[in-house]
């Protein structure tokens, strides 16, 4: 089957020039009754997340404050919005995932979830724990470790979703395996072999990576894939960020209903991540949010993979002339979850893509005005609210959602995404080159 695509998207994506795509297929009010997922699974993997908070109070120092809880906090950016978007109005807030404990990315939110997942049900089998009900502390004995060491669980990834799943499995005794894609960054290479991870080094990119992990791993019956492409449970995992957000944003009195609309800036790689955040929140505040994905100009493979009716017409972003080629590792991926865009097909907005420059100016300009440090994917979602007032396709999006005259009470909330464990030298040498960039005008 031949795979239809739009002649004129395939011309403008080619030019990998920063733009706003407006998804066709999008409906304010979400079908519940056509999803895979609903709001009870959220609520019953957040209810996991807290019978393992004990455990993971134990294992990560880190987490004695939030009492186990792996969560970022809801911040406001006044300086940042008075200096880089002085006409934006409404409020301009983060989530601020960088900071995130145990692996400094959004990444922790669904790749512990789905590495406890499997820890849960190991246990339940070996009669490690009685029920659901049992006390989880006895998941870090010697007997429950002695069980896990025979198993391993390994995920192929471009950095973050390694990093997450690799500290976790290592921390509660599996054999723990990272394929990483030729994007990885070394530091998060060295951070894992640290920390006793096995890490597979691959000259090809993340989707290959991904083929090669599900194969080795399929060939050994003890072994446990986590893949970025097809699974729920990562999928879940991210969604209990929905339910998290709700609870903070009614702490801090912000609104989001029809006078008060909430916009929502996700950077995206295959899809996974900011796709599970997009279904909880669509399920939890309906018409009233509107997510964007933010994608490099090099990598859109979302935007791609939500031109396709099937996942044998899903295009990677070579097939329309792109190279994946950009500094945010953790976005640099070819070709999209066909799971993940047939879930979120009817409730994301757009996707807007990304220069690499404006990611190193924004990551300047937040540590300048914040004293916000971000790895450069991070920073991808800093471009979304500039599309939305500013551009003429964004006016349309607000006109055809009747949003035009409750900007002066909307949230613009960009989601930051990883680099609490960016090297102090990298992190400068990005600043840097974001500085430069703004002094050159560039």
């Amino acid at each position: 089957m031949t795979p239809l695509f739009d002649p004129a998207l395939k011309e403008q994506l080619s030019t990998a020039a920063s733009f706003l795509w407006l998804n066709p297929a999008y409906r304010s009010k979400m079908d519940k009754t056509r999803q895979p997922l609903s709001i009870d699974d959220i609520k019953s993997a957040d209810l996991r997340l807290h019978r393992f908070a004990p455990l993971l109070q134990k294992l990560f120092p880190e987490l004695q404050q939030s009492h186990g809880l792996i969560e970022s906090e809801l911040q406001a950016i006044p300086n940042m919005q008075h200096a880089v978007f002085p006409e934006l109005p409404g409020k301009l807030m983060i989530k601020a995932d960088h900071a995130l404990p145990v692996a400094g990315s959004i990444k922790a939110r669904g790749g512990i979830y789905e590495v406890l997942c499997h820890c849960e049900s190991l246990a339940l089998k070996h009669s490690i724990l009685s029920s659901t009900e049992d006390n989880y502390l006895k998941l870090i004995d010697t007997d429950a470790r002695e069980i896990f060491s025979r198993y391993k669980i390994a995920v192929s990834s471009t950095g973050n979703l390694g990093l997450s799943i690799g500290i976790i499995s290592s921390a509660l005794g599996f054999n723990a395996t990272v394929h990483m894609s030729a994007e990885a960054k070394d530091w998060k290479k060295k951070r894992l072999r640290e920390r006793g991870v096995s890490v597979i080094e691959h000259s090809d990119d993340y989707s290959a990576a991904v083929t090669a992990g599900r194969q080795q791993s399929e060939a050994d019956p003890l072994s446990y894939f986590i893949d970025d492409e097809n699974s729920s449970q990562l999928f879940t995992g991210y969604a209990v960020a929905a339910l998290r957000l709700k609870e903070q944003l009614k702490a801090q009195q912000v609104a989001v209903d029809a006078e008060h609309p909430l916009f929502v800036y996700l950077p995206c790689g295959v899809g996974g991540a900011p796709g599970g955040i997009t279904f909880g929140l669509k399920q939890i505040f309906g018409p009233y949010v509107h997510c964007f994905f933010a994608e490099p100009v090099q990598a859109p493979c979302v935007l791609i993979g939500l031109q396709a009716d099937s996942e044998e017409t899903l295009l990677s972003v070579y097939d329309v002339g792109l190279t994946v080629t950009t500094e945010a590792d953790g976005l640099a991926v070819s070709k999209a979850s066909a799971w993940v865009c047939s879930v979120i097909k009817n409730i994301l907005s757009g996707v807007f893509t990304v220069e690499d420059n404006s990611l190193f100016r924004h990551l300047y300009q937040l540590y300048l005005h914040e004293n916000i440090t971000l790895e450069p994917s991070a920073a991808a979602g800093f471009s979304g609210p500039e599309h939305i007032i500013q551009s003429e396709t964004g006016r349309r999006y607000l006109e055809q959602e009747n949003l035009l005259g409750h900007l002066d009470k909307a949230t613009h909330l960009i989601w930051t995404t990883g680099g609490l464990f960016v090297p102090p030298e990298e992190m400068k040498k990005s600043q840097h080159y974001g500085q430069q960039l703004i002094e050159n005008n560039n």
